[in-house]
C-alpha cells in the first residue's frame, strides 16, 4: 500500500510540474490570445465565435509570417459579412483617437471600422504563425519594417476593403493636419478605401482635417489634392479644417446632432 500511494504522489508530482513548466513557458500568451478573440466576440455579438476563430486561423497557422497576403482573410470577411449603413460610415487615417472618441460618444451617428465585429475583435491585437506549426504566436511577429505582407497588415487591408465596399452615400473620413503628407500613398485609406469607393454609391467625401495646436497642413495640401483626382468621377469632394478640441466637445455635447460637428 505504502509503495503504491508513493507511485501516485511521484506521477502527480511530475503532472504538475509539466503543467506549471508549460504555463510559464514561452507559448503562454496562446491561450489568453485565444480567449481574447473569443470573449471580445462573444461580448459583441455571441454568434459562430468559435467558427469564425477557426476562419481566423486558417488565414496564418502554418504559414511563412511573411507570406500572408490580404486575400488569405477571404474567409474569415466572408463569415462576418459588413452591412451597407448609408451616411453613418467614418474612415480615418493616421487620426484613430480623434474618431474612436467621436463614434463612441455618438454611437447613433457614425462607426469606423473599429466598432464592427471583426475590427472590435482584433482592435490592437498582434498575431502570426510560423511554418509546420498549428500555434498562434503573439511574440516575435514580423512587422510593416520586416515585410508587408504579415498577418496583422494584411487583415486590416483586408478588413479596410470590406469597410469600404460597403460605404455608400456621404463618407467623412478624419485625416492628421498634424504630418506634412495627410493622405500619404502608403496608407490603408489610399492604397485600399479610396480605391473601392465607386459613384454613384458613395454620393460624396468630406475630408475632416483635423488640426492642433502645431498644425502643418491645410485643405490645400497637394496631397489631399491627388485625393481629390483619385475619386472616382462623380463623388464630390469637400474638405474641413477642425480642431481636434472641437470635435472632442461636439461628441459630448448631446444637443448637437449627427453629421454638424464639422
Amino acid at each position: 500500500m505504502d509503495n503504491w500511494w508513493k507511485k501516485r504522489v511521484f506521477v502527480g508530482v511530475i503532472v504538475l510540474g509539466l503543467c506549471l513548466g508549460l504555463g510559464l513557458g514561452p507559448d503562454r500568451r496562446i491561450p489568453d490570445f485565444t480567449r481574447t478573440f473569443l470573449t471580445r466576440c462573444k461580448k459583441f455579438s455571441g454568434n459562430n465565435c468559435h467558427e469564425l476563430w477557426d476562419a481566423f486561423q486558417q488565414a496564418y497557422v502554418n504559414k511563412d509570417p511573411c507570406k500572408v497576403p490580404m486575400e488569405a482573410y477571404d474567409p474569415l470577411i466572408a463569415a462576418a459579412p459588413l452591412k451597407s449603413q448609408c451616411n453613418k460610415m467614418l474612415f480615418w487615417s493616421n487620426t484613430k483617437d480623434a474618431p474612436h472618441y467621436f463614434t463612441k460618444k455618438k454611437e447613433n451617428c457614425f462607426i469606423n471600422l473599429e466598432d464592427t465585429l471583426l475590427g472590435f475583435v482584433l482592435d490592437d491585437l498582434i498575431w502570426c504563425g510560423k511554418k509546420g506549426s498549428s500555434d498562434t504566436f503573439t511574440t516575435g511577429c514580423p512587422n510593416n519594417n520586416n515585410c508587408v505582407n504579415n498577418p496583422v497588415h494584411s487583415f486590416w487591408k483586408r478588413a479596410s476593403a470590406a469597410f469600404a465596399e460597403a460605404a455608400c452615400g456621404a463618407v467623412p473620413v478624419m485625416v492628421s493636419g498634424s504630418i506634412t503628407t495627410p493622405f500619404h500613398p502608403a496608407s490603408i485609406f489610399a492604397s485600399v478605401e479610396v480605391k473601392r469607393f465607386k459613384a454613384p454609391i458613395v454620393t460624396n467625401l468630406t475630408v475632416v482635417l483635423v488640426t492642433e495646436k502645431h498644425n502643418v497642413a491645410r485643405c490645400t495640401d497637394p496631397s489631399l489634392k491627388d485625393l481629390r483626382k483619385e475619386l472616382d468621377k462623380g463623388i464630390q469632394y469637400n474638405c474641413k479644417e477642425v480642431p481636434r478640441s472641437e470635435i472632442e466637445a461636439c461628441s459630448s455635447n448631446p444637443n448637437i446632432t449627427c453629421g454638424t460637428c464639422w
